[in-house]
């Protein structure tokens, strides 16, 4: 690579996608969206992840590390892409890809990679290719709410299939990922479970890899120009004038508070979108979140975090 890689992370619905494409503004900045996600079209990585939130440890002897390698050097895969088109619009969209990851490549961008769904999977990349790291973390009631109005359930039987994932980070879980992949548990409560297991992870990672950033969604939100100067300069890139415009767009108090039903539309009232989550859900389902993610949480949120009536976060970096 002609340098460094970046890693966008996270727990899903952490605000992964509004910060990897505001870093993208920079036009020093290729774009590659979710290799690890099973929808990834094989032209833009030519490797099938079947489990969600994939884990590959750091001994992997694999030919993932051929696929992730290309994709991060912009080498677009159009013979696998072409095996997969099964209509005019898949060519087309070949097409697109195609072209602006070989102008990526003639340009010798810095690669940016914006995936939630390689969180556990974070080591790996950092160890192989000497990725940036940027973890988001967000508030547990805003997470569940934004699952519950998705209706996004889990299947936890892909993370109980992972020996290696099993038996290292998530072990302290075990019992609880083999009750949910045998019973159907409600959206809030997969939605509990899922939060403490990224997050239980993350605080892993700050314990292993205190030189990664790790950054509150609702940090970023409060303050979102100083946020963003914060992560260019820890990503060592210049916060042009195009960036500070992004920046102002997607935040603006003009635009809606609440999310898009595109979950890729980044465009939002940031400061009133932290607290959506006091209007989504009642007291007992903000009541029954907080006690069930209460012992990883509080190393994130304090109790002040959690008023229905506060007007404000505290302050509580991480």
């Amino acid at each position: 690579m002609t340098s460094k890689p970046i890693l966008i992370t996270g727990s899903h619905r952490s605000g992964s996608t509004w910060v990897g494409k505001t870093i993208a503004h920079s036009p020093n900045i290729g774009y590659i969206h979710e290799p690890f996600n099973l929808l990834c079209r094989p032209g833009s990585c030519n490797t099938q992840f079947s489990r969600w939130f994939t884990h590959i440890p750091v001994e992997d002897k694999s030919n993932t590390y051929l696929a992730i390698r290309d994709t991060l050097n912009f080498k677009y895969g159009i013979g696998a892409e072409l095996k997969a088109c099964e209509s005019f619009k898949d060519f087309l969209r070949m097409v697109r890809d195609a072209r602006q990851t070989t102008g990526y490549r003639v340009a010798k961008v810095r690669p940016l990679m914006k995936d939630p769904i390689a969180i556990f999977s974070a080591e790996w990349l950092f160890n192989k290719f000497d990725m940036d790291i940027v973890v988001l973390i967000r508030h547990p009631a805003a997470f569940v709410s934004s699952l519950k109005i998705k209706d996004w359930t889990f299947p936890f039987e892909h993370l109980l299939q992972q020996d290696a994932l099993m038996d290292t980070f998530l072990q302290p879980f075990a019992s609880d990922i083999e009750e949910y992949s045998n019973i159907e548990h409600d959206i809030l409560d997969q939605a509990i479970l899922l939060w403490k297991l990224v997050h239980h992870v993350i605080l892993q990672y700050q314990q292993n890899h205190p030189e990664w950033l790790y950054i509150r969604h609702e940090d970023i939100s409060r303050d979102p120009v100083h946020s963003f100067q914060s992560i260019f300069k820890y990503l060592d890139l210049e916060f042009v004038p195009s960036v500070a415009e992004a920046v102002t767009n997607s935040t603006s108090a003009s635009n809606p508070k609440e999310t898009s039903s595109n979950i890729h539309f980044v465009k939002r009232n940031s400061a009133l979108n932290i607290w959506n989550w006091q209007k989504r859900l009642s007291p007992s389902e903000i009541e029954r979140i907080h006690s069930g993610v209460q012992d990883i949480a509080e190393a994130f949120y304090t109790s002040e975090d959690w008023q229905a009536d506060t007007s404000h976060l505290a302050k509580h970096p991480v």
